[in-house]
């Protein structure tokens, strides 16, 4: 079964944790937000006097409830058994002071008969033949471990029931597990806990911790480390993660958004107290590499995946990161991780594990290298701190060496560099949003080189001379004016009067809208601007009020995008058009998932997430929208 939505997503600086609204635990990583990744299933369920294994996550007779304490990455899931009347409680959280995953279990008998009930875990790892996963059962519930790692799952008080470390799959549906094995080669291992008899409206717990070691301990060690652990009073530790999110959400509330007045107020900030809440959860806090989103397809069945870090993706998500106060995070974005993963020759690969080596590629993207000086720029005009453009600059200046290279190849038509991959990924050419990126990174770079001044010469033991600067700026002047009227030559289509995505194929897109948000290529009231967005209407809004990114889009049968509609949003924020901003803006609204989490695309016929639930981009789009709204229309 393919694990495709993410509906929830709980951590901490190291572990990142996802689940389906059901409760299931579906993936949990660590040390880092993209590798690795250990589960391939945990599934949970209870036996209740001489029934069968109840699964808690897909009976038949389940009902389910979900919420996120308030504020904060602590998940709660309701489960109501109809058939016994058993209430279990799930409560997830992530300590803060630890690695270490909480499961909090609570049985509420709401029968009018005694249930004795048993609880029991079926967990496999992901294993390979350079890393195979064996099982051992200790006191408190079992390790997994193989050559890199070990996975320890186990009760805080509760004594081990029974364990299965070889042929769990076999017998786990009748509720029994036993074995005469306690290690065993199987990736797959099951244990159980006697809850014990629960009284009609009484109520029982159960707490179970996960902890992770990568390697670095003995398993005479991580047994000890687990005995240490299950010494941990995780009440206070409830308590501490529960005051850490809300002092985090009121310390980010870049925003300053009033108490809500009515439901469509609630939504908005609903969204926006879970933007705040999700960006930590997808940064490397060491590196500050940040991914796109939480992975939802190992497989490769749909996509490339997606927990990797692409420049362009993070430079829209730091710019949200300012806006939320969360400055010093954009800061080691851009000071830190963007310099380690920089190539030699300027530019950046299309994307990289947050640790900062290079992840799998099919080729560059020059809006990748371009985004990245632009969003530098922007950060500074954020916090106004000349030591950070100072700190960059060489890396800005490698980067628009290698741009003006491109540009140049460009115009002249050799074909050394030109061909680059578009922003979604699939068509190679000449792209007008990439253009578009290279124009406002030389605009950008110019204004670093006049906010930075008289003081170029004053630092890197005078590397920078006057007259190398003011040849770099009068090659990027020149190259902006050859650039524009390339674009206007080549990227204006006069039978449609409007402009087009790439020289081949010539189709409406909504990355069109980038030559004004957030490049700044043209006025949003040009002639052949607002054209365009005729064109954008009349080709890619579907029916729903949702649009899609471009003309035949054929990803995932061409579904809407949050990303698309708030990027119109912003479009006619700019130019004063309140009522269709306001419709466009109250697509996402509607169709935001189940804990106000926006996803990549939205199924037309539902009005859900449909693909990649908690997407970067999409709710750094939102908070940028959010921004705009408050500041009033206009730039």
């Amino acid at each position: 079964m393919e694990k495709y939505l993410n509906e929830a997503i709980i951590g901490n600086k190291n572990m990142l944790v996802t689940f389906s609204g059901k409760g299931e635990m579906l993936r949990l990583s660590y040390p880092n937000r993209d590798n690795r990744q250990y589960l391939k299933y945990f599934h949970t369920g209870v036996k209740i006097n001489d029934s069968d294994l109840v699964r808690i996550h897909e009976d038949i007779n389940n009902s389910y409830v979900q919420y996120y304490d308030t504020d904060t990455n602590i998940l709660n899931t309701e489960i109501t058994n109809t058939y016994f009347n058993l209430k279990i409680l799930q409560t997830d959280f992530v300590s803060m002071k630890e690695d270490i995953l909480v499961k909090k279990y609570t049985f509420i008998n709401e029968n009018n008969i005694e249930l004795n009930v048993k609880f029991l875990i079926h967990s496999e790892l992901l294993s390979g033949q350079n890393n195979f996963v064996s099982g051992m059962k200790i006191d408190s519930g079992m390790i997994q471990y193989a050559h890199d790692f070990s996975v320890a799952t186990f009760a805080k008080s509760h004594k081990l029931l029974s364990a299965q470390i070889n042929g769990s799959a076999n017998n786990i549906g009748t509720g029994v597990i036993s074995g005469k094995d306690y290690i065993g080669m199987s990736k797959d291992s099951s244990v159980s806990y006697d809850i014990g008899t629960i009284n009609p409206g009484e109520k029982k717990e159960l707490e179970i911790c996960i902890y992770i070691d990568e390697n670095k301990k003995t398993m005479q060690a991580v047994q000890d480390e687990i005995e240490r652990i299950r010494k941990i009073d995780l009440n206070k530790e409830y308590s501490h993660v529960k005051s850490y999110w809300r002092k985090y959400v009121k310390e980010h509330n870049g925003l300053d958004l009033k108490e809500p007045e009515n439901s469509y107020d609630e939504k908005i900030q609903e969204v926006y107290r879970r933007s705040i809440l999700l960006f930590p959860l997808l940064t490397n806090h060491s590196t500050g590499g940040i991914i796109a989103a939480p992975e939802v397809d190992e497989g490769l069945t749909q996509c490339g995946r997606y927990a990797y870090c692409w420049p362009r993706d993070a430079v829209f998500i730091t710019k949200a990161l300012d806006i939320l106060k969360m400055t010093k995070e954009t800061e080691k974005f851009y000071s830190n991780f963007c310099r380690m993963t920089q190539s030699k020759n300027g530019m950046w690969e299309q994307r990289f594990y947050t640790d900062g080596k290079l992840a799998p590629c099919w080729g560059y993207q020059i809006d990748e290298t371009a985004s990245v000086i632009y969003g530098v720029y922007s950060h500074y005009e954020y916090t106004k701190k000349e030591e950070f453009l100072k700190v960059n600059l060489h890396m800005c200046e490698k980067a628009v060496d290698f741009l003006k290279r491109y540009v140049r190849d460009l115009i002249d038509g050799t074909g050394k560099y030109a061909p680059s991959y578009d922003l979604w990924e699939e068509n190679e050419g000449v792209h007008l949003y990439s253009l578009s990126a290279i124009f406002a990174a030389f605009n950008a770079m110019l204004k670093i080189y006049s906010v930075l001044g008289d003081n170029l010469s004053d630092f890197e033991n005078n590397r920078l001379k006057e007259e190398k600067v003011n040849k770099s700026i009068k090659e990027i002047e020149e190259l902006q004016v050859k650039l524009k009227n390339y674009i206007n030559e080549n990227l204006y289509d006069e039978n449609r009067k409007c402009y087009v995505r790439n020289t081949k194929d010539r189709r409406m897109d909504i990355s069109l809208l980038g030559t004004v948000y957030p490049f700044n290529v043209f006025s949003p009231k040009e002639k052949k601007v607002q054209n365009t967005i005729e064109n954008i209407n009349l080709t890619i809004r579907t029916y729903t009020g949702g649009y899609q990114r471009y003309e035949y889009d054929g990803y995932r049968n061409g579904a809407p995008w949050p990303i698309a509609n708030l990027w119109m949003t912003l479009y006619y924020l700019e130019i004063g058009e309140k009522k269709k901003a306001k419709e466009t803006f109250d697509f996402v609204l509607k169709t935001a998932g189940k804990h106000s989490f926006l996803g990549e695309q939205i199924d037309n016929s539902t009005l859900k997430p449909n693909w990649v639930i908690g997407l970067g981009w999409s709710h750094a789009m939102f908070i940028i929208v959010l921004e705009k709204l408050k500041k009033g229309t206009g730039s």
